[in-house]
C-alpha cells in the first residue's frame, strides 16, 4: 500500500463526501482510506473562509511511505515500587497519579474540592443564591480549575509531543471527540469535561489508585531535607515521594510551603477584567455574517502595546460561553469564562489583561509572599466594592474614557448580578492606563468591540508565583517533593500543566528504575 500526505481546501460547511472527492480529485485514485492529520480555519479573507486540512491517505494506487509513527510515552512497569501521595486532582496532579500507578507505584490523589457530580451541584447553588461552596466551586474539585471551562487544548510548551499524544489519547478514550487530535484549536467543553473527568477517574481507580476527595493538605513534616508525611484534613499520610499540584488559587498553599523552607519566587503574570459581546457582533466582525455553516462561532485573539505601556492581550476566549463567578475564597471576587462544546450561547466573553511585573510595577524588588499579598488584597477590593458577588462592571467605551457609570447595562450571561462600578479606579493606576489604551485599539481591529461590556477582576491567567526547582524536578532543597502544574510557575493551561505532571512522574520512575 502506498501513501500521500495532501492538503486540501474546503468549504465550511464540507461533508465527509465533498472530503473524499477532493482526496480523489487531487491524487486521480478511486479506493483509498484517510485520516485528517491538522484542520484550521483560514477566515483571512471575509469573501473566502475555508478549512484547511490535512490528510493523510492510503491506497494501493499510491506509491511512497508512510513516515515512520511517533514514539509513544512508554511507561516502565515493576510491582511495588513505593508509595506516592498526589496534591489535586487537576491535569498535573490526576496525569501524575496516573503514570506512577501504571508504574507500579501505590498512589493516593487527595483532593479539596468535591466529586465532580457534587460539585456541579455546589456552583448551581451558589449562582442561584449567592452562598458560596468551599469543596462545590469553580475553582476547586475534581478535574481542576478547568473542568468548569471551554476545556481548551492548545499549547505554546514545545518538545512535549509524546506527553501532549498520551493527553489526547487519554480524553478520547474517556469519551472525548476525535476531533482533539487533528484540531488547530481544540476544545472539549465543561459539559464534555464533567464526563471525562469522571471516567478518567474509573480507569486511575481501576489500575488501583485511590482518590480522596474534600481532603485538604494542611502542612508538611519536613526532616533533613525530605518530606516525612503530610498532614491533611482525613489525617497524616506518609509516603516515599510528594507532588503538590495546587493550581493557581491555592494560596494557602503556597504559604504553607514557603513556611516548610520550599523557595518560591515572583514571577510576571496577568491582570485585569472580562469584556462580553453578543456573539453576533463579533461574527459580523470576524465573518462578515452572523452566521458561517460549518463552524460554530468566530473566535478572537488580540494583542496591543501602546508605548509607555504594559501589554495588553486577550486570553481564554470563550465563543458562545459564560462569564462565571470563579473565586477560590468566599471573600474575594473574581470572574472566569465557561463554554460548552457546542459554543451555542449568545455571548462571547475573553479576559482583556495586563502583563504585569510587580518588580517593575512597584520599582522594588518583591518576594513570593508579598506577591502574594498584592494578589489578594486586589481581590479583595474587588469583592469589598460590590459587598459579594456582584461583578462591578462598565461599558467598554466608558472604561476607556473613564466616564461615570451608569445603571442601565445590557444583558449579560454572568449569573448574579452586574453592580455599575469605575473599574479604572478599582485596577492599578499603569494596569488601567494599559487596558484603556489596548481596548482602544482592539476598537480598531474588530468592529463594535467597543460597545460591549467589562466587568469584575481577571486575576487567574496564571499563577504570580514560581516554585525553585533543582535540575531534574524536585523542589530546591527537598528531595522528594515536586510542584507540578499551574501552581508551580512552570505549566499553563490543561496540556502544559498536563505534560508537567507526567514529566515529573516520569522523572521519578526514572530516578529509582
Amino acid at each position: 500500500m502506498g501513501y500521500r500526505d495532501i492538503k486540501l481546501k474546503l468549504p465550511s460547511d464540507y461533508t465527509e463526501g465533498e472530503l473524499r472527492r477532493a482526496i480523489e480529485k487531487a491524487l486521480g485514485i478511486g479506493s483509498f482510506t484517510y485520516r485528517i492529520e491538522t484542520k484550521s480555519l483560514d477566515a483571512r479573507k471575509k469573501s473566502d473562509i475555508h478549512w484547511l486540512v490535512r490528510v493523510a491517505v492510503v491506497s494501493g494506487e499510491l506509491g511512497g511511505s508512510p513516515p515512520p509513527a511517533a514514539e509513544p510515552l512508554c511507561i516502565p512497569f515493576r510491582k511495588g515500587r513505593g508509595r506516592v501521595l498526589v496534591v489535586g486532582s487537576g491535569p498535573a496532579g490526576f496525569f501524575s497519579a496516573l503514570i506512577l500507578q501504571r508504574a507500579g507505584y501505590e498512589t493516593t490523589l487527595i483532593e479539596r474540592g468535591a466529586a465532580v457530580a457534587k460539585r456541579a451541584d455546589g456552583i448551581r447553588v451558589f449562582e442561584k443564591t449567592g452562598r458560596f461552596n468551599p469543596v462545590g466551586n469553580y475553582a476547586f474539585g475534581e478535574g481542576g480549575a478547568g473542568t468548569f471551562s471551554d476545556g481548551k487544548l492548545t499549547s505554546r510548551t514545545k518538545k512535549i509531543s509524546r506527553e501532549k499524544d498520551f493527553v489526547l489519547s487519554s480524553y478520547i478514550d474517556a469519551g472525548a471527540p476525535q476531533e482533539i487530535a487533528y484540531m488547530a484549536h481544540p476544545h472539549l467543553g465543561s459539559d464534555n469535561l464533567r464526563k471525562i473527568v469522571h471516567r478518567l477517574r474509573k480507569i486511575y481507580e481501576d489500575a488501583g489508585g485511590t482518590l480522596l476527595f474534600e481532603t485538604m493538605l494542611q502542612d508538611l513534616t519536613v526532616r533533613e531535607g525530605r518530606v516525612i508525611e503530610a498532614v491533611t484534613t482525613a489525617g497524616s499520610l506518609a509516603a516515599a515521594h510528594f507532588i503538590i499540584a495546587p493550581g493557581h488559587s491555592a494560596h494557602e498553599t503556597y504559604r504553607m510551603l514557603i513556611r516548610r523552607g520550599v523557595a518560591f519566587r515572583a514571577k510576571p503574570f496577568a491582570v485585569g477584567c472580562r469584556v462580553e459581546h453578543p456573539q453576533e457582533i463579533i461574527n459580523r466582525a470576524l465573518w462578515g455574517k452572523e452566521r458561517l455553516p460549518g463552524v460554530k462561532a468566530a473566535e478572537y485573539r488580540l494583542t496591543s502595546r501602546a508605548p509607555g505601556r504594559l501589554p495588553v492581550y486577550t486570553f481564554c476566549m470563550c465563543p458562545g460561553g459564560v462569564v462565571v463567578p470563579a473565586t477560590a475564597y468566599a471573600d474575594t471576587n473574581i470572574v472566569n469564562g465557561m463554554s460548552l462544546y457546542g459554543r451555542s450561547g449568545k455571548f462571547a466573553n475573553a479576559a482583556c489583561v495586563a502583563a504585569v511585573d510587580l518588580q517593575d510595577l512597584l520599582g522594588r524588588s518583591v518576594c513570593a509572599s508579598e506577591a502574594l499579598d498584592w494578589l489578594g488584597e486586589l481581590e479583595a477590593r474587588f469583592f469589598s466594592h460590590t459587598g459579594g458577588f456582584q461583578a462591578p462592571c462598565c461599558r467598554i467605551g466608558d472604561f476607556i474614557t473613564q466616564r461615570p457609570p451608569t445603571a442601565g447595562l445590557p444583558e449579560s450571561s454572568y449569573p448574579l448580578g452586574l453592580a455599575p462600578a469605575p473599574l479604572w479606579e478599582l485596577l492599578p493606576g499603569a494596569i488601567s492606563r494599559s487596558l484603556q489604551d489596548g481596548l482602544g485599539h482592539f476598537g480598531q481591529k474588530l468592529k463594535g468591540f467597543d460597545t460591549g461590556i467589562i466587568m469584575g477582576l481577571e486575576s487567574k491567567t496564571s499563577s504570580p508565583v514560581q516554585v525553585v526547582r533543582e535540575k531534574n524536578g524536585p523542589c530546591a532543597g527537598v528531595a522528594n517533593l515536586y510542584v507540578v502544574g499551574e501552581g508551580s510557575g512552570f505549566a499553563g493551561g490543561i496540556i502544559s500543566s498536563a505534560a508537567d505532571g507526567i514529566r515529573t512522574a516520569m522523572g521519578i520512575i526514572e530516578k529509582v528504575a
